[in-house]
């Protein structure tokens, strides 16, 4: 009866885990598998290759509207949160026991006995790591988590980077298109006053002449200004997953921004948020649980196990019992070899320094980008100030004198196209100057972690990270 029972434990076993090894519990991944599948045999259509249109995102929309779109749905934040799940899941796996093995050995020429024959021996063993073992390995885990759930905020607000900048690039185009067919609108009132001065004989065919080829020119600078807004919808729709060629737009006012001013809080709010530098912090734990792991190795694994003989009922001697033998056992591992063991804690010591000096060049490096764009943006600032206050009203003044001038002949027309061409070049290098500032803060926003005018939760420095003991010299 019992010998039935070792063989039908062991069927069922094998049974289980070929089933269960079979089971899909992700959903996502269920839809992946049928995908794969469905594609070896059967050719997808164009259509299904390209991600589908968004009717609600037609036409204009502010910032913040494509903002959570791309949060939502854009590729590189899905595979971010995908690494922080499949990261929190081994933590479990980490704290767990490895599975016990269960042997079963036959024998074709059973050993004979006093007590009978020896057919069947059942055997299970369970090992049991050293005290603390399994919650180091779940501390590393757990740290790893962390650093993926940093990655992906990181992600996350390199995203919201790109799609704001994309945005104000649409902005401007938008823009720099309005202002060249204004100009150009403009210049064609030129040209018609060129024309009846050439036709009453107050000036000569060359005005006529000149006026054709700016025309010519700005068209073409048309062509190209609208060509770089194609491209530049498809970045967005690209980081928005999107077909590329949605029709994105942007609103056509835009509140003004300015840059903040305090330098060092800027600076400490970086230290303290910027999401890259958790992700180091983490890391520095995730290498010191390593470190502390690896000390344990110097600790010896524990083994416990049964064992049951089948003994046949009749034996060789007369006073065979036919009674099983139950057997426990149990045993450890021999840490002995101290030069391996060395060099796993001296190897893993030197990768938490490593980590560690590497969150001091990011923590530099974030210091200096903090300093750099915010000196950048106000620059920016105050020239963004020279031309709205000096530069493009007397840019305007002196198209309007031109023109007053070049009607009664005071002026001639060179000087009234040259005058044209300096007022169009500075309204579009003003709306150049005005995006660029805005695209300033927002890698300022991405260096300092967020939001600039939004106080963000203060974050661990290294000082405040535990540093555990060198190895005892008699490891």
């Amino acid at each position: 009866m019992f010998r039935q029972f070792a063989w039908l434990l062991a069927v069922l076993s094998v049974i289980a885990g070929c089933k269960t090894s079979r089971q899909i519990r992700d959903p996502e991944y269920a839809q992946l598998d049928r995908s794969v599948r469905r594609a070896s045999y059967i050719a997808a259509p164009g259509v299904e290759a390209v991600a589908p249109s968004m009717e609600s995102l037609e036409g204009a929309h502010p910032v913040e509207t494509y903002v959570q779109v791309a949060l939502s749905q854009n590729p590189d934040v899905q595979a971010a949160r995908k690494r922080v799940e499949a990261a929190a899941y081994r933590v479990p796996v980490a704290a767990s026991l490895s599975d016990p093995t269960l042997n079963l050995t036959l024998q074709p020429q059973p050993l004979q006995t006093a007590a009978g024959k020896q057919e069947l021996i059942l055997a299970a063993n369970q090992q049991v790591p050293w005290f603390g073992k399994l919650a180091t390995q779940a501390d590393v885990a757990s740290a790893a988590t962390d650093v993926a759930r940093a990655n992906l905020a990181a992600t996350e607000l390199s995203v919201i980077t790109k799609v704001k900048k994309a945005y104000y690039e649409l902005h401007y185009l938008q823009q720099a298109i309005s202002v060249t067919e204004s100009e150009k609108n403009l210049f064609d009132e030129i040209r018609g006053v060129a024309i009846s001065r050439y036709q009453s004989n107050q000036t000569n065919q060359q005005d006529v002449l000149r006026s054709d080829l700016e025309i010519a020119s700005v068209e073409n600078d048309l062509i190209k200004l609208k060509q770089r807004l194609r491209v530049t919808q498809t970045q967005l729709a690209q980081l928005l997953h999107v077909a590329p060629q949605s029709n994105l737009r942007v609103m056509e006012e835009l509140p003004q921004q300015s840059p903040p001013q305090d330098l060092e809080r800027l600076q400490q709010t970086a230290v303290a948020a910027r999401p890259e530098l958790h992700a180091k912090l983490a890391a520095v734990r995730r290498d010191q649980h390593a470190v502390a792991l690896a000390r344990l190795d110097y600790k010896p694994n524990l083994t416990f196990g049964f064992s049951w003989i089948d003994v046949a009922d009749q034996g060789i001697s007369a006073v065979a019992n036919g009674e099983d033998a139950f057997l426990i056992t149990t045993g450890v591992n021999l840490p002995i070899y101290k030069k391996r063991l060395n060099a796993s804690v001296k190897a893993a010591e030197a990768k938490a320094v490593s980590t560690a000096r590497e969150y001091d060049s990011l923590r530099d490096n974030t210091l200096a980008k903090v300093t750099e764009l915010l000196t950048q943006a106000h620059s920016q600032q105050e020239l963004r100030l020279i031309y709205e206050r000096d530069i493009l009203p007397k840019a305007r003044q002196t198209v309007e004198v031109s023109i007053r001038a070049y009607n009664v002949g005071e002026v001639d027309f060179l000087m009234l196209l040259d005058n044209w061409r300096q007022h169009v070049r500075h309204e579009l290098s003003y709306l150049r100057l005005d995006t660029s500032l805005r695209q300033s803060i927002v890698d300022l926003e991405q260096a300092v972690g967020g939001m600039i005018s939004q106080p963000l939760e203060p974050m661990s420095d290294l000082n405040d990270v535990e540093i555990l003991p060198p190895t005892p010299a008699e490891f």
